[in-house]
C-alpha cells in the first residue's frame, strides 16, 4: 500500500499501532493508508464526498463496516475492493462525526483545514473533540498561506471568488501554522511538536488543471457576466502558471488531556 512520504513523516513519531484512528476528510485516503500501514487497530475514514469515498474504498479496501448509506462494504459498482476488516468508509459530515463520544485514539486531518471556511472548522473541531478519547492524539497537516508573488495564488483567489458567488463560502482557506496551533489548544488539545513536510509544495500542472476546473464549474452557476469573466481568468490562469512550486506543507501533532 503506497504512502505519500508526506503522510509517513506526519505519522513517524505517532502512536498508531493498535490504535482505533479516524481520518477526518479522507480525500484520496492517504492517510488512511498510512494509519492501516502503522498497524492501527481500526481505522474510520470520513468523508461526506462520494467520490471521495469510493477512491478510498477502492485503493485500501472496506471491510464491511457501515459506510453511512446502508450498503455496507460495497464500494458502489458492485464490485467489493481489496478487504481489510480493519477499515470503515463512513460517508458523513465532519459536522456531526456518527461515532460514540470518546472512541477514537488517534485523529488525522490531513489537508483538511484549508477547505473549511472558520465556521466550518469551529464545528469540525468540536466534533473531533468530541469523539475523542481522553490522551487521544491529533495530527493536522496543511498549508501556509502563499506567498504574496505566488502566480497560483491568483487562481486560489479566482477559485474563492467563484465559490463565494456561487455558495456564500470560499472554496479554499490558508491557515497559519501558528493560527491553529492557538486553535486547537482552545478546543482542549495540548500542543506537542510542528514539522515542515514539504517546502517548497509542488504545484504540478494537474492541481493547477484540478483547481482551474473547479472554479470554472461554480463559475457556471455564478450570475452570467460575473460568471464568464471567472472562468476565462481561471483558464487564463492555468495556462499561464503550468506548474509551480511555492509555499509549505506543515505538520502539527497534539494530545488531549488524559
Amino acid at each position: 500500500m503506497d504512502v505519500p512520504e508526506t503522510v509517513a513523516t506526519a505519522l513517524d513519531d505517532r502512536p498508531v499501532a493498535g490504535k482505533r484512528c479516524l481520518e477526518a476528510g479522507a480525500g484520496a485516503g492517504n492517510a488512511t493508508a498510512g494509519l492501516l500501514a502503522n498497524g492501527a487497530a481500526r481505522v474510520y475514514a470520513v468523508t461526506n464526498d462520494r467520490g471521495h469515498a469510493l477512491t478510498t474504498r477502492r485503493r485500501v479496501g472496506d471491510g464491511g463496516g457501515d459506510d453511512g448509506d446502508g450498503n455496507g462494504g460495497d464500494d458502489g459498482d458492485g464490485n467489493d475492493a481489496t478487504v481489510d476488516d480493519r477499515l470503515a468508509v463512513l460517508e458523513a459530515d465532519l459536522r456531526a462525526v456518527p461515532l460514540p463520544d470518546d472512541s477514537v485514539d488517534l485523529i488525522t486531518a490531513h489537508g483538511l483545514c484549508n477547505v473549511l471556511d472558520p465556521a466550518a472548522l469551529s464545528a469540525v473541531a468540536a466534533e473531533l473533540s468530541r469523539v475523542a478519547a481522553p490522551g487521544a492524539h491529533l495530527v493536522v497537516d496543511d498549508y501556509d498561506p502563499l506567498p504574496d508573488d505566488a502566480a497560483i495564488r491568483e487562481l486560489f483567489a479566482v477559485e474563492n471568488a467563484a465559490s463565494e458567488l456561487a455558495r456564500g463560502r470560499p472554496a479554499l482557506t490558508f491557515y497559519p501554522a501558528a493560527f491553529l496551533r492557538r486553535f486547537f489548544a482552545g478546543h482542549g488539545w495540548e500542543f506537542e511538536r510542528e514539522r515542515t513536510l514539504l517546502e517548497p509544495v509542488p504545484w504540478t500542472e494537474s492541481h493547477v488543471s484540478a483547481h482551474a476546473d473547479e472554479a470554472t464549474a461554480m463559475a457556471g452557476d455564478c450570475p452570467d457576466e460575473s460568471g464568464d469573466a471567472l472562468a476565462a481568468a481561471a483558464r487564463r490562469l492555468a495556462g499561464e502558471i503550468g506548474s509551480e512550486s511555492v509555499g509549505r506543507m506543515y505538520g502539527l501533532a497534539f494530545r488531549l488531556p488524559d
